[in-house]
């Protein structure tokens, strides 16, 4: 083997393990922002609901059923799951629970938009 293959060769391995200790060095930080994401959309989501409740209360009264209710305690259940399995979840599970948060967003953006259209209806 020649002195400048022997080079080429330390190099390939120099870069391989480069590559492997960084990429080992940003696994962590994509899951740490990945959970950061996912806590700030729960924040989101529960202030959301939380003005929600405010505008149905305004228009519907305290009875009938209690869609906020029902989002704020699938809320908590994330956040419980998070406490006890958020160490262990995987990229792909943390994913999910945003997309729950996110779809739980939608559903209460889609009344509030008909909370609206029924007071502009009615002025």
């Amino acid at each position: 083997m020649t002195p400048s293959a022997l080079i080429w060769i330390l190099l390939a391995a120099g870069i391989a393990t480069l590559l492997a200790v960084l990429f080992r060095r940003r696994a962590p930080q994509r899951r740490a922002r990945a959970v950061r994401d996912l806590l700030d959309a729960a924040d989101a989501l529960e202030s959301r609901l939380r003005m929600a409740r405010a505008e149905i209360a305004a228009v519907a009264g305290e009875q009938g059923p209690d869609p906020v209710g029902d989002a704020m305690r699938e809320m908590l259940r994330q956040r419980l799951w998070l406490r006890d399995h958020g160490r262990d979840a995987s990229l792909t599970q943390l994913a999910e629970v945003r997309a729950s948060i996110d779809a739980a967003r939608d559903r209460i953006d889609s009344q509030l938009a008909q909370i609206a259209r029924a007071r502009a209806l009615q002025a």
